[in-house]
């Protein structure tokens, strides 16, 4: 049997994300343009990886139908120029779906069924919101498997809220405000930009380009959060002030193994360490990333202290703050979403997972000192994922 493969995340890319619905800059792109577009980006990025290297293609949406549907995997292969060999399949775990295309392909390589994998995802929440279409079976509530919360997001976010008093709304207002503005200056830095992929747009009054994400709300104040509206529950905590918008977007990445890397010239921009998936009661899905990162990290033979950069999928504030109480991590800990999140970006669902692991590998690039990475988010239906990555740049000094 062969020793296992070294999976290293070559590059990542993503689309600007824009707002969901009418008023949206994607309400007339399609989702799998979205996601074509994105791919033939990487590919660009990469010239020196020929194209029929690729052995696989992992493509994660929600919503699989319409123009999410039809093994998106494959067809976007197609519609980005891959050769007819190239195969390519969809995926689904609702918000951790592109995460999963990457975990999963990721094990094709350790086990060595693959060299060179695509692994990514799209969601277009304008045209196919959460759940439409859907017909979950009755017996989730009448046998009382699942509580009616469950099916509801923003419901669950209202629970943990409830569970933990210390989880106030304070803290989650001050904590998106904080989001919005991390990523303002994220973006006056130049941190973001390169890791965008254009894409062209078409309206009513004519034709564009979308080149930042279209939901920034860099003037935020915690007055004005102070004042929004609770949509889930009459005097509740959960706004969109502390949640992450609807949201259009894809994003794709492209891993090899350690030795298909140096034989075809690629970067390394992170290794894969470990990775873990764990199951939650549905009602509280926020807490999800806290099983699966101690499974992650108990699989890597780590403790919390190792991880020196966080990317924690800012769904809601309450789900992340969960985390860091947990961990015993404070609300403004330098090493958490030091860019942004969620919150401000937005959280096109199935593909949030790779815009984790584009911010951290760029991270990792400026922090020779951070040798583990930690990218990890709840999942709907009561799930966490978390991975955690290596700095290839490590050198244990401060840049």
């Amino acid at each position: 049997m062969a020793e296992r493969a070294d999976v290293v995340f070559v590059d990542g890319v993503r689309t600007p994300f824009g707002r969901a619905g009418e008023k949206g800059m994607y309400w007339n792109t399609r989702a799998d343009d979205l996601i074509v577009k994105a791919m033939i980006g990487l590919l660009e990025r990469n010239p020196s990886l020929p194209k029929e290297r690729v052995d696989e293609v992992a493509i994660a949406a929600t919503t699989q139908v319409g123009d999410q549907g039809l093994t998106l995997g494959r067809t976007a292969a197609i519609l980005a120029g891959l050769p007819l060999s190239v195969p390519g399949y969809a995926i689904d775990r609702m918000c951790a779906g592109a995460m999963t295309s990457v975990t999963t392909t990721a094990g094709g390589i350790a086990f060595g069924a693959y060299d060179v994998a695509i692994a990514g995802g799209v969601e277009h929440m304008g045209r196919h919101p959460m759940g439409f279409g859907a017909d979950p079976n009755p017996r989730f509530l009448a046998e009382k498997l699942v509580s009616g919360d469950a099916l509801n997001m923003g419901l669950t976010a209202e629970r943990l809220h409830d569970r933990f008093p210390a989880l106030t709304k304070e803290r989650a207002d001050r904590f998106g405000m904080r989001s919005q503005q991390k990523v303002a200056a994220a973006y006056a830095a130049g941190k973001i930009q390169p890791d965008l992929v254009p894409v062209a747009l078409r309206s009513e009054t004519g034709f564009g380009l979308a080149t930042t994400d279209e939901g920034l709300r860099p003037e935020t104040t915690m007055e004005g959060l102070a004042g929004l509206k609770t949509p889930f529950r009459p005097h509740g905590r959960v706004t969109a002030g502390n949640a992450s918008p609807l949201t259009d977007g894809a994003t794709v990445s492209l891993l090899a193994s350690a030795d298909a890397a140096k034989e075809l010239g690629l970067t390394t921009k992170m290794r894969l360490v470990s990775f873990a998936y764990a199951g939650v009661a549905p009602e509280i899905m926020g807490i999800g990333p806290i099983p699966s990162t101690e499974k992650a990290l108990q699989k890597a033979g780590l403790t919390i202290d190792d991880i020196g950069a966080f990317e924690l999928n800012e769904a809601f504030a309450v789900q992340v703050l969960s985390l860091l109480d947990h961990f015993g991590i404070d609300d403004d800990d330098p090493r958490v979403n030091p860019w942004g999140g969620a919150i401000a970006l937005g959280h096109p669902l199935a593909s949030s997972g790779v815009r984790l692991m584009i911010q951290l590998a760029r991270q990792f690039e400026e922090r020779p000192d951070v040798r583990y990475g930690l990218t990890a988010m709840c999942v709907g239906l009561g799930q966490g994922g978390s991975v955690i990555w290596e700095n290839p740049h490590y050198t244990g000094k401060k840049a």
